[in-house]
């Protein structure tokens, strides 16, 4: 059965609102016992509880140390906003046309990154070439709400990767990257970005590496044949270029895509792809200035 691969940079302009899912963890704090603390019951004076509610769950740790390095990305066009072509087709639109005299700068779609270096004064960061695509200027959102400039380092189409940088000191947090050779299926990994886009900045959605090896014909890429990793954590317009962690903390892809449906309409769920790292690392080596 024959499928379409979807890339998932959110355009807020497009979309009007979402459905909010959650769930809980089984070590949720709620789902354990308080600490109690007796003392003496004197007549008339009831026994006081110290109740302290400590999270000893590995996902909040992990979502912790990283969610600072995450940033939303605006892709900033003049005068009318033009749409990245998979995404308008996602929606049966045509992508518009900047016009000659192009004026002010306006937010045409928004996705995800995460920020891997500070050096000199700059914050380096990775996202997907579909992010930044057809730009005029680049503005970043800091998970405090900061707005920055950044500029392009450099692109792959191919891949799907681009490396971005901004001059600052309000970003103070980095991600480490974790060898994505050594994931396995079945292992726990967290998806953080911004789903829909900065209304919903450093989002996070949890669950397992369905497959650490998934081949990717051109056909499905639209681009070249590609080894992706599959997870059935929840990828959502918007989520694009940001990380997908383990639960130390580390970055073992950057989402990128997901399978909507099939060609023939059968609608699947669970299907979201990341770009290893170690792919991301080499990307970097070789495009970093």
């Amino acid at each position: 059965m024959k499928h379409a691969l979807i890339s998932v940079a959110a355009v807020a302009a497009l979309v009007g609102g979402g459905v909010v899912y959650s769930g809980t963890q089984p070590n949720s704090w709620f789902q354990r016992q308080p600490a109690t603390q007796k003392v003496a019951n004197i007549a008339g004076q009831a026994s006081i509880a110290t109740t302290a509610y400590v999270s000893q769950d590995a996902a909040t740790t992990a979502y912790n140390h990283v969610k600072n390095a995450v940033v939303t990305v605006q892709n900033l066009q003049k005068d009318t906003p033009q749409t990245p072509d998979g995404f308008a087709g996602l929606f049966g639109q045509k992508p518009q046309q900047k016009s000659a005299d192009s004026g002010q700068e306006q937010t045409a779609s928004e996705g995800s990154g995460v920020v891997y270096k500070i050096a000199n004064g700059y914050v380096y960061i990775i996202t997907n070439n579909h992010v930044v695509a057809n730009s005029d200027a680049l503005q970043l959102i800091t998970a405090s709400g900061d707005k920055i400039k950044a500029t392009i380092v450099g692109t792959d189409e191919n891949k799907d990767l681009a490396l971005i940088k901004a001059k600052t000191t309000a970003i103070q947090t980095t991600a480490s990257f974790a060898q994505s050779d050594n994931v396995q299926s079945g292992q726990q990994v967290l998806a953080i970005g911004s789903p829909l886009g900065s209304e919903y900045a450093t989002s996070m959605t949890s669950g397992i590496i369905s497959a650490p090896k998934r081949q990717l014909t051109a056909a499905e890429t639209g681009m070249s044949d590609e080894t992706v990793i599959q997870t059935d954590a929840a990828i959502n317009p918007g989520n694009s270029g940001g990380p997908l962690v383990n639960l130390s903390g580390q970055v073992v892809g950057i989402n990128s895509s997901k399978i909507a449906a099939s060609t023939d309409g059968t609608s699947v769920e669970g299907m979201g792809f990341a770009i290893p790292s170690d792919v991301v690392q080499t990307f970097i080596q070789q495009t970093e200035k």
